[in-house]
């Protein structure tokens, strides 16, 4: 009789998250490096693939990817109002000072 090997849970969720990357990364014609540093950049990884794994791990390949892309493109962006605007309330702490809050 074959012996199974059991995988640990984190192990699975981090192959899960290798085939988000690299499948994102295909469908957007990128290398799977530059779609894991987008990621990492915004906190996709661990505010969104793994918290949602059982959600995720669900769907097919091909929606998935699609999926993720469209929510990396919407992280990066909001994220880039979030520097913005930290930049616009820098630059009033700069020329108004702290007592005019």
């Amino acid at each position: 009789m074959k012996q199974l090997i059991e995988i640990p849970k984190t192990q699975i969720i981090m192959a899960f998250v290798a085939t988000c990357i690299e499948s994102t990364a295909r469908l957007l014609n990128v290398s799977y490096q530059d779609v894991y540093q987008r990621m990492k950049r915004v906190g996709m990884i661990e505010n969104y693939i793994i918290p949602n794994y059982e959600l995720l791990h669900s769907e097919s390949r091909e929606h998935l990817a699609a999926g993720i892309a469209e929510c990396l493109r919407n992280w990066e962006e909001n994220n880039q109002i979030c520097i913005l605007n930290q930049d616009i309330a820098d630059k009033h702490l700069t020329y108004y000072g702290t007592e005019q809050l």
